[in-house]
């Protein structure tokens, strides 16, 4: 078994790892990078009509042909539901089999409507937790790990009598810690080598807060406050979505979610997660209908979207009557619906994502035009990877041979941190023969 990865040995983003024997050949994720060999942002706008050879060749798909071919043998396995693991999917032949998790592939779907993009995965194969599947003569058992996605998978590849983990992204500080200790308990010792990411590594001295405080924090913020109450996180971080939910429920406050947000919970809870979602079942949460966003929709015939949410609509006269009782989801692009509110002044606005956001123009006018109506920024988060307590505990479970560093910018810092094991630093392209 061989394995090649083409691009995460020295930077987060744009994940893809290729691995193969002599008659089979498997990729694990397939993302869109952050940033341009140059190291500036990186717009996929601008590569849309570009053919996949071309891309090939200017490095920005990774060079595996039959991946684009009219008869595909390669298979795909998308590890989670973030655009730096499955983002230039779109590229990939529509024949190709797709490895990922049920629910990843539903928050696609929605990704794909909400935001007007085309991720279609035409040969979906859902694989399920602890359970082995085989790819020709590579066997995969995938892990529920806990991140900031939800449906997020490690893997564990085997064959030729040799193992390959791949850690994907993952944490043990969220409110699925517990999919680590039965990893733990689980998974088979002393694998060859371990693909670890490092997304966090830069900050060695820091423990992350766990869900359960965060969700303590915005009880206390929403205490303290005598305006009304934004939240800015992720649509799909169901974790903070579900703390900023219990924290309402604690504080006697109405969740107020934007039909987005309501369409992925309800779909989630559809497939057995018990999640909460507008429904008779949770009265405190209530939708609303963004204008752009409801206008998009429509227009491309999925109106339906946002009328299964009807009966728990709330109005934007209704919001600003009882401002101080409502906590609600928002996000740059709604910046026309928020004026709309009015009792802006004497406000928290809960910014809950990694803080490097706040540079990109749209989020840093957003929060500027809020402290210029009187609200107060207050952050409120907790990192969706690893810290370097949980790494370790990683590293402990597989008692690897080889570490590899992968998905982070520190991969010389793993020799130190790792001293007790044989850590290989690769680069990019490079093949390594187990």
């Amino acid at each position: 078994m061989t394995f090649k990865i083409h691009r995460g040995t020295k930077e987060i983003g744009g994940s893809c790892v290729e691995v193969w024997t002599d008659t089979t050949r498997i990729v694990i994720d397939f993302g869109m990078p952050l940033v341009n060999v140059d190291g500036s942002p990186f717009y996929s706008k601008k590569i849309q009509n570009i053919p996949p050879d071309e891309l090939t060749t200017q490095g920005i798909l990774p060079d595996i042909p039959d991946l684009f071919s009219d008869s595909p043998k390669t298979a795909l396995i998308i590890s989670h539901a973030h655009q730096d693991h499955y983002g230039l999917i779109n590229h990939v032949s529509n024949k190709c089999k797709v490895y990922l998790g049920k629910a990843t592939h539903r928050l696609i779907e929605l990704t794909n409507t909400f935001t007007n993009q085309q991720w279609a995965i035409q040969n979906p194969c859902y694989f399920e937790s602890g359970k082995p599947f085989a790819i020709g003569d590579i066997t995969v058992i995938p892990y529920l790990m806990d991140h900031a996605a939800f449906d997020a998978y490690a893997f564990m590849i085997q064959a030729d009598g040799k193992s390959l983990f791949y850690s994907g992204d993952f944490r043990i500080h969220g409110r699925k810690m517990k999919a680590f200790d039965w990893f733990s308990y689980h998974v088979d010792k002393g694998v060859d080598y371990l693909l670890l990411e490092g997304t966090s590594l830069s900050r060695k001295g820091v423990s992350f807060p766990t869900e359960s405080e965060i969700e303590s924090a915005l009880v206390e913020t929403f205490k303290e406050t005598d305006g009304i109450n934004l939240v800015y996180c992720s649509g799909q971080n169901i974790d903070r979505l579900v703390s900023v939910y219990r924290a309402c429920k604690r504080r006697g406050k109405t969740f107020v979610m934007d039909f987005y947000i309501a369409n992925i919970l309800a779909d989630l809870a559809a497939l057995g997660y018990n999640l909460p979602y507008p429904s008779e079942n949770f009265p405190e949460i209530k939708v609303r209908f963004p204008f752009r966003l409801t206008k998009l929709v429509i227009a491309q015939g999925k109106g339906e979207l946002a009328y299964r949410f009807k009966e728990y609509k709330i109005t934007t006269p209704e919001i600003k009557a009882q401002y101080k009782n409502v906590v609600v989801t928002v996000r740059p692009s709604m910046t026309s619906d928020i004026t709309n509110f009015k009792n802006l002044s004497g406000g928290v606005l809960i910014y809950s994502q990694w803080d490097g956001y706040k540079k990109e123009k749209a989020v840093k006018d957003f929060l500027e035009y809020l402290e210029y109506k009187g609200m107060t920024i207050k952050d409120i988060h907790t990192s969706g990877h690893a810290d370097l307590e949980g790494l370790k505990k990683m590293v402990e479970v597989l008692q690897p041979k080889h570490i590899v560093p992968i998905h982070t910018f520190e991969g010389n810092e793993y020799a130190t941190v790792f001293e007790s094991f044989a850590v290989q630093i690769v680069n990019d392209k490079e093949e390594i023969v187990l």
